[in-house]
């Protein structure tokens, strides 16, 4: 698998019923083939609900969002 970073992220969609909005959670992430006609999927986890599976194009947003995460899980390690 690249090592470049993903373009797609991968979550598993729970449908609450009508009215409520979906439960998403995220559950990985996808690298294209060189060819463009597939991805690889590397799951942290499996939906265990039946849930439908997304993939969801990464945005420069998401990578904002992630490094902020991350920082705060590391700042807590540190206390």
């Amino acid at each position: 698998m690249s090592r470049e970073s993903p373009s797609h992220r991968c979550f598993v969609v729970e449908d609450r019923g009508r009215g409520k909005d979906a439960i998403w959670t995220r559950i990985g992430s996808a690298w294209p083939h060189k060819d463009g006609k597939g991805f690889n999927v590397q799951l942290a986890a499996l939906p265990a609900s039946g849930g439908r599976i997304v993939l969801r194009e990464f945005t420069e947003e998401d990578g904002r969002e992630e490094a902020a995460s991350v920082g705060g899980r590391q700042g807590a390690k540190e206390q």
